[in-house]
């Protein structure tokens, strides 16, 4: 997967693809009332960025040429230095050059992929603040959104980004108005979840460029059968997560998810389903094979693990983000469920710090149990 790279020591600019284009390609039916719009798509790789991601962004504007029978988008590959730059599953892809200058009517986006926090290079981050000020289109696929953020570009707007970095993100950029939706426009920003989540991203702008039956066809070539919004959310509903439809454990587990750093006692759950303690512990152990209190502690405990790994956050603090209010049985917490303390897990040096204050709230032993 090659492209056009200037000599050495030359001053050529890259050439972009054009895509596939297949001149004798069976157009969409109508597509000879097609406005004809030519639009620059630049792709800026990190290290380890997600192949996945970054081919569901690249395919549609490929397969939108063949249907239409026109060069409606040509896309070009960078990398910061102009190097090959290998993916999260080892393959390394060739690109078509360096950082450079783009124009106003043109559209970047950004793939990123595992361990963002340490591949968001510095060049790339000076880089899109350059040219964030002559207002092209900015986007960012999988975690790209944290690159746009570290550069500034996110602050005020909606944004979102793949489930698993959410915690992280939302504590490292307070100005981002941070969503779960599988992808975002917000002026001339956007962010996709990543995954699949980056053909519904492109269909958007396909079907706002050249209508919806292009974008439909592209959707049909793709076999990507039901084409989503900014309105459909990342992950599966909570009763097709967890194999149960049942209406008040689905309730219950909402509430939790949404109350990590103030937990709710069992008493106040069973309360708002209409049900007693004891019933709610007999609904938990009877779908999910544990108590409520344990459930409760595994996503407590998921989400520091998350924050531990995603930011610079002290242990003390992802231990209060995630209801504990004290260190050590945080610790011990821990411990009994990933089979490491928090600090090793983000190799912090030194003493533990098994002091602080006793539980405000409700807390659990590693068992599960007050």
């Amino acid at each position: 997967m090659s492209g056009n790279r200037p000599d050495a020591g030359g001053s050529a600019r890259p050439q972009p693809r054009r895509g596939g284009l297949v001149s004798h390609a069976p157009a969409s039916p109508g597509a000879s009332t097609l406005p004809i719009r030519h639009r620059r798509f630049f792709f800026v790789l990190l290290d380890r960025f997600t192949m996945l991601a970054f081919a569901s962004a690249v395919e549609p504007l490929r397969i939108a040429n063949r249907m239409s029978g026109q060069t409606l988008y040509s896309f070009t590959l960078l990398s910061e230095t102009g190097e090959p730059v290998r993916c999260s599953n080892g393959a390394r892809l060739i690109v078509d050059g360096p950082l450079g200058e783009v124009g106003h009517d043109d559209v970047v986006i950004v793939c990123g992929g595992s361990e963002i926090r340490t591949t968001s290079a510095r060049g790339v981050i000076n880089w899109l603040r350059r040219i964030g000020r002559k207002g092209p289109v900015i986007g960012g696929v999988c975690t790209g959104a944290h690159t746009l953020a570290e550069a500034g570009l996110l602050n005020g707007r909606r944004a979102t980004i793949h489930w698993e970095n959410y915690d992280g993100f939302i504590e490292e950029f307070p100005d981002v108005v941070l969503t779960r939706s599988v992808f975002v426009i917000d002026g001339n920003r956007m962010t996709s979840a990543g995954g699949t989540a980056s053909i519904d991203l492109i269909l958007a702008l396909i079907a706002d460029d050249h209508g919806k039956d292009l974008a439909n066809a592209v959707s049909d070539q793709l076999i990507h059968a039901a084409i989503r919004t900014d309105r459909d959310m990342q992950r599966l509903s909570i009763p097709t997560r967890i194999g149960v439809r049942h209406p008040r454990l689905s309730r219950v587990i909402e509430t939790m998810e949404a109350s990590i750093e103030d937990p709710v006692s069992p008493a106040e759950l069973a309360e708002d389903v209409g049900m007693s303690t004891r019933q709610l512990e007999r609904l938990f152990r009877r779908y999910l094979n544990r108590s409520p209190k344990r459930y409760y502690m595994e996503l407590r405990l998921a989400k520091a693990r998350n924050l531990l790994m995603q930011t610079d956050l002290s242990v003390i603090n992802v231990a209060l983000a995630c209801g504990f209010a004290s260190p050590s049985h945080f610790s011990k917490c821990y411990r009994a469920q990933y089979g490491t303390t928090p600090y090793r897990e983000r190799g912090a040096q030194g003493i533990e710090d098994e002091a602080g204050a006793e539980p405000a709230g409700p807390e659990w032993d590693s068992a599960g149990e007050p």
